[in-house]
Parts: structure tokens; sequence; C-alpha cells
């Protein structure tokens, strides 16, 4: 399994947020446009804390049975691996959905006047950071679920996950 990679989640952010930027103009040419909702933020920070518990939970188990602790729960490699994909997964999606919000904010701040087209930065700018703080998640939980073996870096094939 292929570790996420900070260069690739910041491409899609960027290029994501420059086409929504590019379609908010095009869009507000036209008339209208499209609103960002207030449960976009409220949906991703909601994510990112899933993420969290989750990792939180996996570590406190796997550094349980490392210290060979009485009656200490294992953890399933198979749901190890599926807590890294989901992880992985949420942050794909994070970065694509950050820069479409932040692309419609960047083009929002130039009509901070009008109170509703404020609203609307203001909920874009905090998607922007929910989808931030589903990332740092996505990668905390990555790095729990990293084997000790995987440490040494430049190993060719993918960094194996699970235990």
């Amino acid at each position: 399994m292929k570790q996420l990679r900070i260069r690739m989640l910041a491409g899609v952010f960027v290029v994501a947020g420059v086409l929504s930027w590019a379609g908010a103009r095009l869009w507000d040419s036209v008339g209208t446009l499209p609103r960002v909702p207030l449960a976009a933020p409220i949906v991703l920070a909601v994510i990112a804390v899933v993420l969290l518990a989750t990792a939180l939970s996996l570590r406190a188990r796997l550094r349980a049975q490392r210290e060979r602790r009485p009656g200490a729960k294992g953890v399933d490699p198979l749901m190890a691996a599926r807590a890294v994909v989901f992880g992985q997964s949420s942050a794909l999606v994070a970065a694509l959905v950050a820069g479409l919000y932040g692309g419609t904010g960047v083009f929002l701040l130039e009509s901070l006047d009008i109170p509703a087209r404020r609203d609307q930065a203001v909920y874009a700018g905090l998607s922007v950071v929910t989808g931030v703080a589903v990332i740092a998640a996505a990668f905390f939980l990555e790095r729990v679920c990293k084997l000790p073996e995987d440490d040494d870096e430049n190993s060719g094939s993918g960094a194996t996950r699970a235990e």
C-alpha cells in the first residue's frame, strides 16, 4: 500500500481551486453563483473526528498489545488496512472538496460587502480549514498503522500496513 503524498494532495487542491475559481467567475457572469452549504464544513469536521478517533483507538490498542498487557485486544491487520484506506480516500476527497470551496471562497472575497456572499465566503473558508483537518487526521492514522519495519525510508516497494 502506498503512502499518502502531500504533493499529490496539494496538486489536487490547487487544480480544483483554480477550476472552481474559474467556474465561479463564469457562473457569476450568468447571474447567480452556486451556494456553499453550511453542511460542508460540518460534514468534513465529522469525518476528521471519526478519523482521529479511529487513530487514537488503534494507537491505544497497539500500545497495549506491544506492552503485552493482560486482556489487551489485538488489532486485526485487515481492520487496520481498511482504516488506512478509509483515511487515504478521505484525504483525497477532502483535498478535492477543500480546493473546490477554496476557489469559490477566493472568488467571493471580491464581494465581501454583500452580506449573503460574506456568509458564503465564511462557509467556504471553514470548509477549507476542516478539509485540512481531515488530511491531517488521515496522515496521523496512517502513521499509527505503520509497521516498525516501514520506518526505513527509500524502500522500493510501497509501505506495508497493519498489525
